[in-house]
């Protein structure tokens, strides 16, 4: 479960005809799930690119909730659901230590709402992986809107709140018996720099070291799609899985 600290009733965008004109009737406690998958799709040992050996692509899916489960006035409506699929191309070092990885991929990201709540935009992005100790590693990313005829576009200036580049930071110790997350998200500007913040703690429970009990902390913009401009803060207490 998560509860923020600003509901967004009525979400707004700069584009001609995707503002909320009649409030929604939100609770701030809501049921947050998400699930990510990857498959390998081709790869390519034994290569010898600027010192990268291997090559392998991926297809990968990221799908996110946010369910009103308790807003039983309302019938307990889904808010929204952010689909987000990518097709990334990963050039390996082979290094026990250090530099591991650098990705190229193309993501698309959208909510599945008509107008006025549709959001939605398409990117680029380089992405460089470093590891050490096989407890602490580092995901660093940069990315390029592609873009859209202005007459389509649900969001013509999110990456003035999303962002620009993010990074991700992740220890775990080698016997698993906790891991933290954060997760540092920037537009780069000095003026009007906005970002978003993210840590997530997680411990394995009984069911063994795929299930875990996980607590996660945010703020800032961008929380979901359709809360891209809005600036907010959330607690979340619940449950995750890994390697099904």
């Amino acid at each position: 479960m998560r509860k923020t600290s600003n509901v967004n009733n009525l979400p707004v965008s700069p584009a001609a005809g995707h503002n909320t004109l009649v409030s929604n009737d939100l609770d701030a406690l809501e049921a947050k799930f998400q699930f990510s998958f990857k498959a390998d799709i081709g790869s390519q040992r034994d290569i010898d690119l600027w010192d990268f050996k291997t090559l392998r692509v991926w297809g990968a899916y990221t799908q996110q909730s946010s369910w009103q489960v308790l807003n039983t006035r309302n019938s307990s409506p889904f808010r929204e659901t952010n689909y987000e699929p990518e097709l990334i191309a990963t050039l390996g070092t082979g290094n026990a230590s250090g530099l591991k990885l650098v990705n190229l991929g193309i993501a698309h990201q959208s909510n599945g709402h008509r107008v006025p709540e549709s959001r939605s935009w398409n990117r680029i992005y380089v992405q460089g992986g470093w590891e050490w100790n096989n407890s602490t590693s580092i995901l660093a990313r940069g990315w390029y809107r592609i873009p859209e005829n202005p007459l389509q576009d649900d969001n013509p200036d999110i990456t003035a709140y999303v962002g620009l580049a993010d990074l991700v930071a992740r220890w775990e110790p080698a016997d698993k018996s906790q891991a933290a997350v954060l997760l540092l998200r920037n537009n780069l500007r000095l003026g009007k720099n906005r970002g978003f913040v993210q840590f997530d703690w997680s411990l394995p429970i009984a069911l063994g070291n795929a299930a875990r009990v996980h607590a996660q902390v945010t703020s800032g913009y961008g929380e979901s799609m359709i809360d891209y401009n809005h600036r907010q803060n959330t607690f979340g207490l619940g449950f995750s899985f890994r390697e099904w």
